[in-house]
């Protein structure tokens, strides 16, 4: 088998050992401390006899094997109750400590419960825990010391050995902690990514909505239009009316077109397809000789020195000017015609769209947005849209769209 295949295999196996793992932590804790417990076992009739320079007395012989089991098999439990298997052994081996019992391996299954303690554990209770074990290590050294000078350097090792698993318990706990926030701070970055994603999508989608409100309302204004004036001329001229009909199809033709374009966007499965530009400053005399077959007398003008705008800003001005003209047809009412005005400042671009229609006489149905979708348009780009009934008669929309330098130097 190759090397590759071999990891591959090997793989899921560690997978599942490391679920049983973390799934049986009282046989796996209880494995990890048999071979103490196995020495501890062996060993233990050389603890029930005096040795040649015996400091304490020896364990009674019927007593060893259950010390050793008291001491050890708790650790067992180590990680569900680290406090109270802690508490247990430290309280054995201190009334150890009391009977004046010799010191035996099993002994060593505090320092385990120590680690467990200061690993798992609040850093109040392993503090608890480290003072606890140095106050061991001390009451240790100064009675099962065999020369009385020796008992500064036993003190001094015993304390090392305590605090060196004090410290590593600690240090496990607070690498835990910090891997925990990782994996915290990584869950609420792709919450917090998705949300980022939706409020993109709800934004292009808010953007998509307000380029077909444009879209059609400006189309069917021109469509409805048309048919109006069709539908007087099919008896006296004939010819008006096909022309009529002709601007109609035509038209209806574009606003299928830009409508299949903007919701092309939406398509999910397929992004590969290409779409049509967005309609600019360039696109504003198509939109005119529009709204002239139409039959509304439309006078427009540029004025100043023309500048290149960003994409973004050349839409927003076309979608201003189709949105204002849009609205003349629909409320302008009979013989109305309109002007629109394009000025090129130093400092900003100016768009007026003007018309001597019916003004503040004027009927609105309540469910358009287009004035909402100018201001929006314009204040993209630190603009502003001012719109309302002419003094004399008729409306007019201004908006004034401030120029970036990039586009002055351009």
């Amino acid at each position: 088998m190759a090397p590759f295949e071999a990891g591959r295999t090997l793989k899921p196996v560690i997978r599942r050992a490391w679920a049983w793992w973390r799934g049986h932590r009282t046989l796996v804790d209880l494995a990890f401390v048999s071979p103490l417990l196995f020495l501890s076992i062996t060993s233990a009739r050389y603890y029930t006899e005096p040795g040649p320079a015996a400091t304490s007395r020896p364990i009674p012989e019927q007593l060893c094997i259950p010390l050793v089991l008291a001491l050890l098999l708790p650790l067992a439990l180590r990680r569900r109750w680290p406090v109270g298997v802690f508490s247990w052994i430290a309280g054995l081996s201190f009334l150890q400590w009391l009977l004046d019992l010799t010191i035996i391996p099993a002994n060593m299954g505090v320092l385990v419960a120590l680690y467990t303690v200061a690993a798992n554990c609040s850093f109040r209770w392993a503090l608890a825990a480290g003072l606890v074990g140095e106050l061991g290590a001390v009451m240790a050294a100064w009675r099962y010391t065999v020369h009385p000078a020796d008992r500064k350097y036993t003190v001094v090792m015993l304390s090392a050995v305590v605090a060196g698993i004090w410290i590593l318990g600690v240090y496990i706990s607070t690498r835990r902690a910090y891997m925990r926030s990782l994996e915290e701070r990584a869950v609420r970055a792709e919450r917090e990514r998705d949300t980022q994603v939706q409020i993109a999508r709800a934004a292009e989608r808010a953007r998509i909505a307000r380029e077909l409100h444009d879209v059609v309302a400006h189309n069917v204004s021109v469509i409805v239009v048309q048919a109006d004036g069709a539908s007087y001329a099919i008896d006296t001229d004939r010819e008006r009316a096909k022309k009529a009909l002709e601007a109609i199809s035509a038209t209806g033709r574009l606003a299928l077109a830009e409508m299949r374009r903007l919701l092309g966007v939406l398509r999910e499965e397929d992004d590969a397809g290409s779409y049509a530009p967005q309609p600019g400053v360039a696109q504003l005399s198509d939109l005119v000789e529009q709204v002239r077959s139409s039959g509304l007398p439309l006078d427009f003008q540029v004025e100043g020195v023309p500048v290149e705008l960003p994409p973004g800003m050349q839409l927003a001005v076309f979608r201003i000017v189709q949105e204002a003209l849009t609205n003349t047809l629909k409320h302008g009412g009979p013989g109305v015609s309109a002007q629109v005005r394009l000025h090129y400042g130093d400092e900003a671009i100016e768009v007026t769209v003007t018309d001597d229609g019916r003004g503040a006489a004027a009927e609105g149905d309540g469910l358009g947005h287009g004035l909402a979708g100018m201001r929006e348009r314009a204040a993209m780009y630190g603009g502003e849209v001012h719109a309302g009934p002419r003094a004399g008669g008729g409306y007019r929309v201004v908006a004034r769209l401030p120029l970036r330098e990039e586009a002055k130097s351009a």
